[in-house]
């Protein structure tokens, strides 16, 4: 299931490689979202050459309803099967098993198969941060999931029944928020006994990061926005975590240099980055990945600066847009 506004040329790519997947039985629905290119010339051709492509199409959206959450309603609704896929138009599976692995979790006591969506390595500093960021955010969302406390998933590759998003009326608790099709409904809906977690590198879908600072920013204010209307223990957990982080350069650092206990300060600062660096290393291992070990001392520093900016930023932010 994709929702694509605008979307013709990466749906051309994403197209042939879902078609591609190892798997016997499934279809590709994606929402043409009020799109202003080709999109919908591409999808009605192709839907010709393939019974397994089938397209919905949005003319507008009810005022103050979030249109990708209206679009992914309007898919789902029109689904064949009991299992839904998500994923944008952006992303690349890695493997033709994809599909197979994620739905190789699809059990009778299940509603949601969360799924690791990296980002695409490129040079430069900005792309370094983002996977850097990424990755923090996955092992924060799978170890939760795995301790049997499920706070959200990411929408580029998630999975869960349509009859429970249909009974639990979907995104009706949040169809005035920007974002949160993937998170606010893992975050509502998501239990120990109903999730699982799929981590191997041939289930993943591959993202194409943002090149620009700002692009970025824009993008981490309507994620973390979301954050907002999480369950208040979650936003707990979540909110003690990034305040201990901050504190470590904050308050630790002065204290490193200034304090008459400097010693035992930067000997619990250093311990701390060298766990960091362990937990990032054979977390990246897991999930097939390398990641920069070399990095994380500077990474870690400007995380402190970026979350405090972003974080309170999006904590007053009233409305934030997403593209188009």
């Amino acid at each position: 299931m994709i929702s694509a506004h605008d979307e013709e040329t990466h749906l051309r790519e994403l197209i042939p490689q879902l078609l591609q997947q190892d798997h016997p039985t499934f279809e590709i629905i994606v929402v043409d979202d009020r799109s202003n290119d080709g999109t919908f010339d591409l999808l009605l051709e192709e839907t010709k050459k393939d019974h397994r492509l089938r397209m919905v199409h949005v003319n507008r959206t009810p005022p103050h309803v979030n249109s990708k959450k209206y679009a992914l309603t309007l898919g789902i609704k029109a689904a064949h099967y009991e299992w839904i896929v998500v994923t944008d138009a952006d992303c690349r599976p890695t493997s033709s098993q994809w599909l197979s692995l994620m739905a190789s979790e699809f059990a009778t006591d299940k509603s949601f198969v969360l799924g690791y969506s990296p980002y695409q390595k490129k040079p430069g500093f900005l792309n370094l941060f983002v996977r850097f960021e990424s990755l923090l955010t996955a092992i924060q969302y799978l170890s939760f999931a795995w301790l049997g406390n499920p706070y959200m998933g990411v929408g580029r590759n998630l999975a869960y029944r349509r009859s429970m998003f249909l009974e639990s009326k979907g995104f009706n608790s949040s169809l005035a928020v920007t974002g949160g099709d993937d998170d606010l409904l893992v975050n509502h809906l998501a239990t120990k006994k109903n999730t699982a977690v799929v981590i191997n590198a041939n289930a993943q879908v591959l993202t194409f990061p943002k090149e620009t600072w700002k692009a970025f920013f824009n993008q981490k204010i309507r994620h973390l926005s979301v954050g907002k209307h999480y369950r208040l223990g979650h936003r707990f957990l979540l909110g003690l975590f990034t305040l201990t982080w901050i504190l470590t350069w904050f308050a630790g650092l002065p204290l490193a240099i200034f304090s008459e206990h400097r010693y035992i300060v930067m000997g619990v600062l250093i311990v701390r980055l060298l766990l960091e660096g362990w937990a990032f290393h054979s977390s990246a291992r897991k999930l097939g990945q390398r990641f920069e070990a070399w990095a994380i001392l500077p990474l870690d520093f400007l995380y402190a600066f970026y979350y405090l900016v972003t974080g309170l930023v999006a904590l007053f932010t009233k409305k934030v847009r997403w593209k188009n």
